[in-house]
């Protein structure tokens, strides 16, 4: 059976996973494990995704993700060819690093959200690649070691998690802690990492009792998360999709939308499409990346070469253009 399209939206969640192909490693030493971090960090600053969690294993990674401005799947697509092209140079080979499609699940925050920090974290331990939580405590693999102050860096959420804990620094590391440590015993948690309703219900066991007592519930291979949450993310998902599909069936392209812009903003359209950094003229470009991207789906790499501008310059418009059009009332359709 064919995959669904990927499912997001500005602030949602996302468990990600990538795999080498082949089950081959994607970190052969710790130069390239430095210098993907590296290009993580950078990217996901550009973006304004915010990380909670991550783990880097030899032949695999895992990310916890909040979308920022920029699609998850976008910011892993700059992400991994990006680090593909410089290992396959580096290392001297040729063809593809990873599998042809990152795993991404999107969570439910309020449930799942520390129990996704514990579980990513604790990866080093249950691969045997540390020996105790004295030894991931000091890991500098995983983000483990930035919630326990022994790794710094600025691209990891690290306040919002710990705050979580407790008001005061120490006492929330403390209290974090032993919240990881507790975790060892819980071993792989498939209902963490599963599939559909055996991962949403909570394991083969729950889904017999809810057999037994004749209680469906909603599922989807892309969601982690109860029925609920499950239902309210498809039918979202949906609505955005049938929005989009009523647009272009309408005829709205990105050419009509820089018409409508020119007027709401009143420029010439050909302005739009030039670089000129007049206040009035950025403004409407901004917009114009909005409408573009949120309303018909256009991705930010087509739009910048459209524009000529960079794929991080679009993410920065997209987020500018949400204000402007908020701030002044804009709207895409007529009334």
């Amino acid at each position: 059976m064919p995959r669904g399209s990927r499912i997001d939206a500005v602030g949602a969640i996302h468990h990600v996973v990538v795999r080498g192909i082949d089950q081959k490693n994607i970190f052969e030493n710790n130069a390239d494990r430095d210098h993907f971090l590296f290009r993580l960090g950078t990217i996901l600053q550009d973006t304004q995704t915010a990380c909670f969690a991550w783990a880097l294993m030899p032949n695999h990674f895992h990310l916890l993700l909040r979308t920022g401005s920029m699609s998850i799947s976008t910011v892993m697509s700059k992400l991994l060819t990006g680090y593909a092209l410089w290992f396959n140079r580096k290392h001297q080979r040729h063809g593809h690093l990873f599998q042809n499609r990152f795993k991404s699940i999107l969570c439910q925050e309020e449930a799942y959200l520390l129990e996704l920090v514990r579980y990513i974290h604790l990866n080093p331990l249950r691969a045997g690649l540390v020996q105790n939580i004295e030894k991931l405590d000091n890991y500098p693999y995983s983000g483990h070691s930035v919630l326990m102050n022994k790794l710094i860096n600025t691209w990891q959420n690290k306040d919002e998690i710990l705050k979580m804990f407790g008001i005061r620094s120490a006492s929330a590391m403390r209290a974090y802690r032993a919240f990881v440590e507790k975790g060892i015993e819980k071993g792989r948690r498939p209902d963490l990492t599963g599939g559909g309703l055996i991962r949403s219900a909570g394991g083969w066991e729950s889904i017999k009792a809810l057999r037994a007592e004749k209680n469906h519930q909603r599922s989807d291979e892309r969601i982690l998360g109860d029925s609920d949450f499950v239902s309210q993310v498809l039918a979202k998902a949906e609505e955005k999709m049938t929005r989009r599909q009523m647009l272009r069936t309408s005829g709205l392209d990105l050419e009509k939308i820089a018409l409508h812009v020119s007027d709401l903003m009143e420029i010439k359209t050909e302005d739009i499409w030039t670089r000129r950094k007049h206040q009035r003229i950025v403004d409407a470009r901004s917009v114009l990346c909005f409408w573009a991207v949120h309303e018909l789906g256009i991705t930010m790499t087509s739009l910048g070469r459209k524009l000529g501008l960079s794929t991080p310059a679009i993410s920065k418009s997209v987020t500018r253009g949400k204000q402007i059009s908020e701030a002044r009332g804009f709207n895409l359709i007529k009334s």
